[in-house]
């Protein structure tokens, strides 16, 4: 890890470009207290908050939101702290950048839960475990992606080009184009491993008659894992292009995804509210594939990306609350009988 920004180090000195985060050299110690965070962080979540299965009410799911986000934010001083203000910038900014990009991955699970049928107080542990896995799952992914661009620097276009073209392919994604029943990863479960047919409490897997079967809720957490690497490969090389520096890309991210259990019990039920969320993420998106292509001439520093996707995000979400409010009001006012065809008694007339 430390060679690794050692070499970045060295590549900027010996070309003279501008590698974010490049020159951010990270202890072991750092890495190993971080790593102790998160796993006292998801214990607290799993044996202390959460010990008990139980349906998530949108006023616990709101505290817990609070909590991690608030979390997430003030770790943004720990860094400014211990490593310095640009190097903070570039974790809020890779912050941000992930949560907004999750939103979405939010309302895929609400439709893979719908589709199994999983009852609300089993839907936490089953989220639980599957963000653990997605925490292992991009680290790999975060290690890897440096590695390339320390190793190939045309990569950087590839990079860039596949966020555009992803930009696009969000920006006019249809909402009732995912279909869990078609997923091949499904198709493997179902067809490899003998499961139950039916929930047996929260268990993954049980034995029954001496057999060990898994359950329902295990192809649940497969369907979780999936869909948050095809999330990861779109948001990782987001992040890359704002550090280089493995440290801010794993901790902006492990911070961003620990949250997202309690933000999926807030939003679930709001996924037709944010009508314009697709295109606010594709704009974001396209902004940083486009700064990610052009750091080979010019270098676009990180309080202007930060304050692009903060405007984008908001005026995102402050305009689809207010265009879905409306479409409600009228729909409402157009279900609602004309005041003529009311009798004075209040009852509709009889044939």
């Amino acid at each position: 890890m430390i060679g690794l920004t050692n070499a970045l180090t060295l590549a900027t000195e010996a070309t003279g470009k501008v590698v974010p985060g490049g020159d951010i050299n990270v202890p072991l110690w750092g890495w190993g207290a971080f790593i102790a965070l998160i796993a006292f962080l998801l214990l607290l979540d799993l044996k202390v908050f959460h010990r008990e299965s139980h349906e998530i009410h949108p006023a616990e799911a709101l505290k817990f939101s609070i909590f991690w986000i608030s979390l997430g934010l003030l770790f943004t001083f720990v860094i400014w702290g211990t490593l310095g203000g640009s190097a903070a910038s570039q974790y809020i900014t890779g912050y941000l950048i992930e949560k907004s990009l999750s939103i979405d991955n939010v309302f895929v699970w609400a439709v893979i839960f719908t589709y199994f049928g999983v009852p609300s107080k089993y839907q936490h542990r089953t989220l639980f475990w599957g963000i653990f896995g997605a925490l292992v799952l991009r680290a790999i992914f975060i290690f890897a992606g440096v590695a390339l661009l320390e190793a190939f620097d045309w990569i950087i276009f590839v990079f860039g080009g596949f966020l555009i073209i992803t930009a696009w392919r969000i920006a006019h994604h249809d909402e009732g184009e995912v279909h869990p029943e078609r997923n091949p990863v499904l198709k493997l479960v179902r067809r490899f491993v003998p499961s139950t047919s039916e929930y047996v409490g929260d268990h993954f897997f049980v034995k029954q008659a001496g057999k060990r079967l898994a359950t329902p809720l295990f192809a649940v957490l497969v369907m979780v894992e999936a869909t948050d690497v095809i999330f990861a490969v779109d948001s990782i090389p987001a992040i890359l292009a704002v550090t280089h520096s493995q440290f801010l890309v794993f901790s902006s991210n492990a911070f961003a995804i620990l949250g997202l259990r309690a933000l999926y019990f807030l939003l679930a039920g709001y996924q037709g509210r944010f009508i314009y969320l697709n295109q606010g993420l594709g704009v974001i998106l396209g902004y940083v594939g486009v700064k990610m292509i052009i750091a080979e001439w010019y270098h676009i520093p990180t309080f202007v990306s930060l304050a692009v996707i903060i405007v984008v995000l908001t005026a995102t979400i402050l305009i689809s609350l207010k265009v879905s409010a409306r479409q409600e009001a009228e729909s409402d006012a157009t279900a609602a009988p004309e005041p003529d065809s009311i009798p004075p008694s209040g009852r509709p007339d009889e044939d």
